[in-house]
């Protein structure tokens, strides 16, 4: 045996290679597969070049950017009110390239079939490698299509698609591109927003009003705009609120402090105080829920997205460590016990990436399709639902098969298993989607004969599912589902779903997924899947 040099104690062995860079189209099966499936093949070279950046320099500065978190300047050194928040560089080139790449615009800059879906793969790519941005990209790209229907803000709608980032605190006139932020809830109300209390009063200009008030969350306050709800003269109503005046002068709101979150630390949110800011009113009085209702489809996808993609990074980083650390005199990856969870992971993860993107699709078709459209308008509730609630038990089994490694900060996981749990918060909780289901099937009868046609196509590849299938249709029949069985309903909903796409597509993961998701051969832990020959399959095709 070698002799170690003196003072030293061991050798450095067993242990991974690091994980990155990593070529985040080129690992992904499943991901290529499901783009050409679903339409966006001409965006593919695209597509990969923003997957090299990201498993590389982005993967690499999200660390950066979360170390160091953002920090609010109320005032600058000679006394003067800011109201600025610092980031540390790169949070700005994480901003940048996911802007010029088009994660917060392609979809509108380049109008085309398909553009949807490679919107939904750029974020995907971008949210597995730093997710605090992700939400500043997600409210820009969503406040698009309702800015543009308003004349007098159609500026704004154009250089929020617009593939440029520009951190400057300056007016849009002098802007090439801007980010939006979003002020909904109040301390008083949460979800319940028609209880909001700012006071909305009209000015002598059109559609001009003066705010004042608060918002207990003021989401990416370091944006050039916000979209506001107040009570106008008419009720409850949406604005755009204008960080800086087209005369260059502050507008009139306080931020008060930002919040110290679980998770998302990259990312500033904050309280404000709003004294006689100008806002521009979007759409009529008393329709804000209405308005803000339109871009809930897009901020729901991408809650679905960001899901996906913190499943799929914390089955990656798996993968990878039982591939290369040996346990008991061979890699983990070969003891039966942990190939379960890994296949268990792998199947979670193909299946939530399929239907985050079959429901791309949808919206993609939705403005020419009514049945897309009203697939898509109850599919991203559902879909939000349920992918939002698997995403911290998986991040957590994935740490769980590095052991300690997976809990320490040097690792991503540490970081993934605290942005878990904000998707399925962020854009109402999982009661709130739940009872917009039941509320869709009961007022909007084409949203009921759209999911059973979308599972009714996968009829005849699978007993298991047909029979699933069955038991869901005569409930739906029945109009019996309640309140109470709401969450129930939406579950069986979403893993039928989930099961129709991977069918259609010839997953290795279909039979499998049928088998342990509807048929209950499966615990209510992972790794619990039944015996199949399936197995080593789909951890290879997890990552190569």
């Amino acid at each position: 045996m070698d002799k170690l040099p003196p003072f030293e104690t061991h050798r450095v062995d067993n242990q991974p290679p690091a994980f990155e860079p990593r070529d985040l189209w080129a690992d992904d099966a499943v991901l290529r597969e499901a783009v050409a499936r679903e339409g966006a093949a001409a965006f593919a070279q695209r597509l990969s070049e923003y997957a090299r950046l990201a498993g590389d320099e982005l993967y690499r500065i999200g660390f950066d950017a979360n170390r160091d978190k953002p920090r609010l300047k109320t005032h600058d050194r000679f006394g003067h009110r800011i109201d600025a928040v610092e980031f540390h560089p790169a949070y700005h080139r994480l901003m940048e390239a996911a802007k010029s790449h088009g994660v917060a615009g392609l979809s509108w800059h380049e109008p085309q079939p398909g553009a949807h879906v490679a919107r939904a793969v750029l974020s995907y790519l971008h949210h597995q490698v730093e997710a605090g941005t992700s939400c500043p990209l997600t409210m820009t790209h969503a406040a698009v299509p309702v800015l543009r229907r308003e004349p007098a803000l159609r500026e704004w709608a154009d250089k929020a698609a617009a593939p440029s980032y520009d951190p400057r605190e300056l007016p849009i006139g002098q802007k090439a591109g801007v980010t939006l932020g979003m002020g909904m809830t109040e301390k008083q109300g949460g979800s319940d927003v028609r209880s909001n209390a700012t006071v909305a009063t009209p000015l002598a200009g059109e559609g001009e009003y003066a705010l004042v008030g608060h918002k207990w969350f003021f989401s990416a306050p370091m944006s050039d705009g916000f979209l506001v709800l107040a009570q106008a003269p008419g009720g409850l109503t949406c604005f755009l609120l204008p960080r800086r005046l087209d005369n260059g002068d502050r507008n009139a709101f306080r931020l008060m402090r930002l919040k110290d979150k679980l998770g998302d630390w990259s990312n500033a949110s904050s309280e404000v105080e709003f004294c006689g800011a100008w806002a521009r009113r979007v759409g009529g009085e008393g329709r804000g829920v209405a308005t803000i209702i339109e871009m809930v489809m897009f901020t729901r996808l991408d809650c679905m997205l960001g899901a996906a993609a913190e499943m799929r990074m914390a089955l990656a980083q798996a993968v990878h460590h039982a591939r290369h650390r040996t346990s008991f005199g061979k890699p983990l990856v070969q003891h039966a016990l942990m190939r379960n969870v890994l296949a268990d992971l792998a199947l979670e993860s193909e299946a939530a990436l399929a239907f985050s993107l079959r429901v791309a699709r949808a919206v993609d078709a939705a403005p020419q399709d009514a049945a897309e459209a009203a697939f898509a308008r109850i599919s991203t509730a559902i879909g939000k639902y349920w992918l939002c609630k698997r995403a911290p038990a998986l991040v957590n089994e994935a740490q769980e098969c590095l052991g300690g490694a997976g809990y320490v900060e040097e690792s991503i996981l540490p970081r993934l298993y605290r942005q878990a749990p904000l998707n399925s918060i962020w854009e109402g909780s999982g009661n709130i989607q739940c009872l917009d289901v039941l509320r869709a099937l009961s007022r909007e009868p084409e949203t009921g004969a759209a999911l059973l046609a979308e599972l009714e196509a996968a009829e005849g590849l699978d007993a298991g599912f047909d029979r699933a299938v069955a038991e869901l249709r005569t409930q739906l029949a029945s109009q019996s589902a309640d309140e109470f069985g709401a969450r129930m309903l939406v579950e069986r909903l979403a893993l039928a779903l989930q099961a129709a796409v991977l069918l259609r597509s010839g997953s290795p993961a279909a039979s499998l997924f049928v088998a342990s998701r509807l048929q209950g051969r499966h615990g209510l832990a992972f790794g619990t899947l039944p015996a199949s020959s399936d197995i080593a399959e789909l951890i290879v095709r997890a990552l190569p």
